[in-house]
C-alpha cells in the first residue's frame, strides 16, 4: 500500500516544533487497567530497538526484562511513560488488513490484472507514470509482473493495504509487500465519490467502493484512476504463515496491536493508547509501527485488523471518532509542555 520501506526511526520528530499537547495521568485513560498489557508490551518489544533517540534506548533495554504478567507489564508503562494528547480530539480512526487473494504467476483467461515489481528506473520522490498510464500498459511486457489477479478492484485494494497473501494456481502462497510508489500523492476515491454526488460521506466505505466499481466497470475504473498514486510490490520470503505483514519499521505488525500513523506527529515505535468509539469500541494500547499515504494529522490512526476476509470486513467499515494518547518518555512528555 502506502507502507514505507524499512528505516531506522528517530523519535525526535515531536521536538522539532511546538505542538498543542496535554499531559495526563494514567487514571484518565478510559479502560486502562482492563487492557492486556502483556500483549502490548510484546508488540512494543518487536520494534523498540529501532528507535534511535537516546531517551528511548534505556527504556527498550529494560522492557526486555519485564516479567510476562499483566501487573508487571502495566507497571512498566506507568513507570517510564506519561500519557500525552497531541492535537485536539476527536481523532479519526480507520482500519486496514492483509488481503488473501487468488492469483497466477502467468496471465491466463481468468487472471488478467497484474501487480508489478518496482521498475529499476523508479526514483523515490520523483513523479513516475500515473495510475491510469500504468493500468493502460505503460510498463507492460517488461517482465515486471509479479503476479496476475482476477479482479482489478482487488489490485487496487491490495495497493491500498500495502501487503497481502496470494494463493497461486499451483497451490503455493506468496507474500507480497510494499516496494515503492510512483511519486504521485494519494487522493481519496471516497472523497471523489462524495464530490461527484454519487454518495454521502456516511455511505462511503471500502466495501461500498468495491461494490460500486464492480457494478459500474467502465466508470468505476475511471473513478479509481482519479487516485494517481500507484504502489509496487516485492515478494517477501522470510515470513512464516503466522507472522503479520511487514510494516514501516521493517518488522511484522500485530493484529489489533499495531497502527499506522503520521510520523510527522507520532514517533514510529511509540506506544499509543486508543480510545475508539463507534459500533465496535476499542480501549487498547497499540504501537505506532506503520504509515500510510492517507494517514495525516495528529489525531489520526489506521488500526491493523489482521489477515483475510473477516479482517477485511471488520476493517472496511471503520470510520470512527475518539481519542489517541501517546505514551512518551517522561522527560520528553514534559519537554513538550515547556516548548508551547
Amino acid at each position: 500500500m502506502r507502507r514505507a520501506l524499512p528505516l531506522l526511526v528517530t523519535a525526535a520528530v515531536l521536538m522539532a516544533a511546538p505542538l498543542p499537547a496535554e499531559v495526563l495521568d494514567f487514571e484518565a485513560l478510559d479502560g486502562w487497567r482492563d487492557d492486556n498489557h502483556v500483549e502490548a508490551l510484546q508488540s512494543f518489544l518487536n520494534t523498540c530497538d529501532l528507535i534511535d533517540a537516546p531517551d528511548w534506548q534505556p527504556i527498550c533495554a529494560m522492557a526486555a526484562d519485564v516479567p510476562k504478567d499483566d501487573a508487571s507489564a502495566r507497571s512498566f508503562f506507568e513507570l517510564f511513560f506519561k500519557p500525552v494528547v497531541v492535537g485536539s480530539p476527536p481523532a479519526l480512526f480507520t482500519g486496514y488488513f492483509e488481503p488473501e487473494l487468488e492469483g497466477s504467476p502467468t496471465r491466463t483467461g481468468r487472471f488478467q490484472y497484474p501487480i508489478y515489481r518496482r521498475p529499476p528506473e523508479l526514483q523515490d520522490g520523483v513523479a513516475y507514470h500515473t495510475r491510469s498510464a500504468i493500468e493502460g500498459g505503460a510498463i507492460a511486457g517488461r517482465g515486471l509482473e509479479l503476479a496476475w489477479l482476477d479482479d482489478p478492484v482487488d489490485v487496487y485494494f491490495l495497493q491500498v493495504q500495502g501487503s497481502g497473501r496470494i494463493r497461486m494456481t499451483d497451490g503455493t502462497v506468496i507474500r507480497v509487500g510494499y516496494a515503492g510508489k510512483n511519486g504521485h500523492s494519494y487522493r481519496s476515491v471516497g472523497q471523489e465519490m462524495v464530490r461527484r454526488g454519487t454518495h454521502t460521506m456516511d455511505q462511503v466505505s471500502a466495501p461500498e467502493i468495491a461494490n460500486y466499481v464492480r457494478s459500474n466497470p467502465a466508470s468505476g475504473r475511471e473513478l479509481l484512476d482519479t487516485n494517481p498514486s500507484y504502489v509496487f510490490f516485492r515478494k517477501i520470503g522470510t515470513l512464516s504463515p503466522e507472522d503479520g505483514p511487514i510494516g514501516a519499521m521493517g518488522r511484522s505488525i500485530t493484529t489489533l496491536r499495531s497502527i499506522a500513523i503520521d510520523p510527522k506527529f507520532t514517533p514510529l515505535g511509540a506506544p499509543v493508547w486508543i480510545e475508539k468509539d463507534g459500533r465496535r469500541p476499542i480501549r487498547s494500547l497499540m504501537v505506532a509501527q506503520d504509515t500510510g499515504g492517507a494517514i495525516k494529522g495528529m489525531q489520526r490512526a489506521d488500526i491493523f485488523y489482521g489477515t483475510g476476509a473477516g479482517a477485511g470486513d471488520a476493517a472496511g467499515t471503520v470510520k470512527d471518532g475518539g481519542r489517541m494518547v501517546l505514551l512518551l518518555p517522561i522527560d520528553r512528555a514534559f519537554a513538550m509542555l515547556d516548548d508551547e
